[in-house]
């Protein structure tokens, strides 16, 4: 069995214009949130696309890199946006958090060179959703209150206790995303106030895909690979949010 599990969204990031809502927002918030979660995205998918090369016990040293996994990171972002991650046209704002996603990750890399290169051992733990968690919380450190990326889900899938959802992110969860009606891939923001100062949240929906199935599927309450009991979801289920959160 794999684990190579990679939550992916059903549809593509919906253009701006799509994302009308009653909330107030600015385009430029919408599409600075879009494209930290597209970055993200496209770093756990090269986790996804090196899953068996990670976990094959017959090779010790990978060759994934750092400098050989932003390689591809930059490559597969040019190659779905038509855009480099470090494009010309950014503004001061989002080459910084750019800048400070591709540094998280590459520090994510750095810090699992043994395990990655461990030989004899098979399945490593060192999947999308690790990779994910543990680049927010470099992105974190070096952005500090400006920006915030986390990936959450309803209370019930969540499997790591610092992917709980906070208050917003449940409650926009159970009146937004997990309501029948809500538009497949659609996001949900708004602009709330934290002591005083509006705060940009949005909440990009995500969704299980087949090659989720295989931890996360069913027969439910069955152990998968990593070691939790399967959720019994279905391709096409909402399975959990990109939260990105905006203090400008």
């Amino acid at each position: 069995m794999k684990a190579s599990c990679l939550i992916v969204p059903m549809l593509a990031l919906m253009p701006v214009a799509a994302l009308a809502q009653d909330a107030p927002a600015s385009d430029a918030n919408v599409q600075i949130s879009e494209r930290l979660a597209a970055v993200l995205r496209t770093g756990r998918s090269v986790v996804s696309a090196n899953q068996d090369l990670i976990n094959d016990p017959e090779i010790g040293d990978k060759g994934l890199t750092p400098e050989v996994f932003l390689e591809q990171v930059n490559e597969r972002f040019e190659k779905q946006t038509g855009k480099a991650i470090l494009s010309d046209t950014l503004s001061p704002l989002e080459r910084e958090l750019a800048e400070a996603q591709l540094a998280a990750m590459r520090q994510v890399i750095a810090d699992n060179q043994s395990v990655i290169n461990s030989p004899g051992v098979g399945f490593k733990g060192f999947i999308p959703a690790v990779f994910a968690r543990l680049t927010n919380e470099h992105f974190a450190e070096a952005m500090g209150a400006t920006a915030k990326v986390k990936v959450t889900a309803p209370l019930d899938l969540v499997r790591n206790r610092k992917a709980r959802p906070d208050a917003w992110e449940a409650e926009a969860i159970k009146d937004y995303l997990r309501q029948a009606d809500w538009e497949k891939g659609k996001p949900f923001f708004e602009e709330v106030d934290d002591n005083g100062v509006s705060v940009f949240r949005m909440l990009i929906p995500e969704y299980y895909s087949e090659s989720c199935l295989s931890c996360h599927g069913s027969p439910k309450g069955e152990m998968d690979v990593t070691g939790f009991p399967k959720e019994g979801g279905e391709a096409g289920e909402l399975a959990g949010a990109i939260s990105v959160t905006l203090r400008r």
